[in-house]
Order: structure tokens, then C-alpha cells, then sequence
């Protein structure tokens, strides 16, 4: 829900608070816009598009005045950079080069929200349970290049703000967090550092309660 409301899905409402980047309100705008202002989403069920590459996407994605906050770039280029980062990250070539996800499996599907994170560099991204779906190394794989993206500038663009939404402590294990907040009933009740993943596992979350 959380994730919905600051990406603007349509059906949510947003009753009070903003959300904010670089003092600009995007409550209010379309979903587009909000990308172009520098929002990303890791969907934690990225759908499937027949008929569309994964290179149409992102061509068109960062002409589009910009959105993350990058520049046009041409397709064979654009190939290039994709095949770097999908080496990176350990997803196949003949995967990403499929209609936008189509035929993958939900591992494979998280590896190519990674790519895309990779691409348009946003100034923040939101990562919908990241971890579901994923085996052990696919986590590990997509969780060092987030921590990547947000620890150190990559090829002239801003470290990546990252808010990583989850429940369980594997995929704070590896993205290794600044802070952690334990969201409850739509609240938040605790915030902490990574200590505070160790109290959760033990406690559970009734403890919070």
C-alpha cells in the first residue's frame, strides 16, 4: 500500500501527508511524473508485456524529458549498457531480450527491475519485496547492485536513496540498511539500526504490536 500510494497507483487515495522530492509535492501527479521527478519502483510482481523489449522501455523511458533524471541515449548504446548490467547482475542475455518479461520466472523478473533500476539511475528507489521469489544467489546478486547504486555514485548520477520494503530480515542481511523502520497496522511503531532486524526475528512482530 505504501508503495502504491508514493508510485500514484490509481484506486489509492492519499488522506493526509506528502511526498516529496527536492521540495517538489508529487501527491497529486500522475505516475509518469513522479517517475520523471525521480521515483522508481520495484514492483514486487512485475507484469508482463507481450510485444514490448526491455530496450523500447528504457529508450523511451529516459527520452521522456528525462525520466530518472537521464538523458536520451541512442539503441545501439543503449544495448551496451543493458548487456554490462545484465552481466553484472548474472541475468542472461537471451532473458532481457524478451518481450518485457515475459516466460521469466519471478527471480528473473526481479533481476530485470534491477537492470531497469540500474539504467535510469532514479533518485530514489522504492523496492516492493525485493526478495520475493528469489533464491539465494539472484539475492545476493541484485542486493549487491543496489547497495552499489546506493553507497557511491555511478557514471556521474547521485547515490540512490533506497527504501526497501520487506518481511523478512534475509534481504536486510544483504542490503545491510542505515535505518529500519517496523511498519504495523499502517504505522510506523519502531525505528532503529540493523540492531533492530536481529529484535524483530527473535520477537516477531507481535512484540510491536
Amino acid at each position: 500500500t505504501l508503495s502504491h500510494v508514493m508510485m500514484g497507483r490509481p484506486g489509492y487515495d492519499s488522506i493526509k501527508g506528502s511526498v516529496t522530492i527536492d521540495g517538489a509535492e508529487l501527491i497529486g501527479l500522475p505516475t509518469w511524473q513522479r517517475a520523471q521527478a525521480g521515483l522508481f519502483l520495484a514492483m514486487q510482481y512485475p507484469i508482463e508485456i507481450p510485444g514490448v523489449s526491455l530496450v523500447d522501455v528504457l529508450q523511451q523511458s529516459r527520452a521522456f524529458a528525462g525520466v530518472g533524471g537521464q538523458g536520451a541515449v541512442d539503441r545501439s548504446a543503449l544495448e551496451v549498457m543493458i548487456e554490462t548490467e545484465a552481466a553484472d547482475i548474472n541475468f542472461a542475455d537471451e532473458l532481457w531480450m524478451r518481450a518485457l518479461n515475459v516466460d521469466l520466472s519471478g527471480g528473473e523478473k526481479k533481476r530485470n527491475e534491477t537492470l531497469q533500476l540500474s539504467i535510469l539511475k532514479p533518485k530514489y528507489a522504492v523496492l516492493d519485496e525485493l526478495d520475493s521469489g528469489l533464491d539465494v544467489d539472484a539475492l545476493v546478486d541484485v542486493s549487491r547492485r543496489v547497495m552499489r547504486a546506493a553507497k557511491e555514485p555511478v557514471d556521474g548520477a547521485p547515490a540512490v536513496g533506497v527504501l526497501a520494503i520487506t518481511h523478512y530480515s534475509r534481504l536486510l542481511r544483504e542490503l545491510r540498511p542505515d535505518v529500519v523502520h517496523v511498519f504495523v497496522g499502517g504505522r510506523i511503531v519502531a525505528t532503529g539500526g540493523p540492531e533492530l532486524v536481529d529484535q524483530l526475528e527473535a520477537d516477531g512482530y507481535a512484540a510491536f504490536s
